[in-house]
């Protein structure tokens, strides 16, 4: 699994997870039950997760959604 995304906008991380799975691209929500713990403060940011073998596909639906400022460059 890669990291595509991390951020603390909640309805941009239900967005971004439907955009993928509509597109039957595999993803994963990681640290959601950390921010849970922390009392949703926003100090411990949420990642997306695809598979290496989705990457490209979902790196170009992001960014057809008009949010490539949004993707990680690591």
């Amino acid at each position: 699994m890669v990291e595509i995304v991390r951020t603390n906008d909640l309805v941009l991380i239900g967005f971004l997870q439907s955009l993928l799975q509509n597109a039957n691209i595999p993803v994963l929500v990681a640290d959601a039950h950390m921010s849970a713990l922390e009392g949703m403060t926003g100090a411990f940011p949420r990642r997306i997760l695809v598979p290496e073998d989705h990457l490209r596909q979902a790196r170009r639906l992001i960014s057809e959604a008009g949010l490539e400022g949004e993707l990680r460059h690591d």
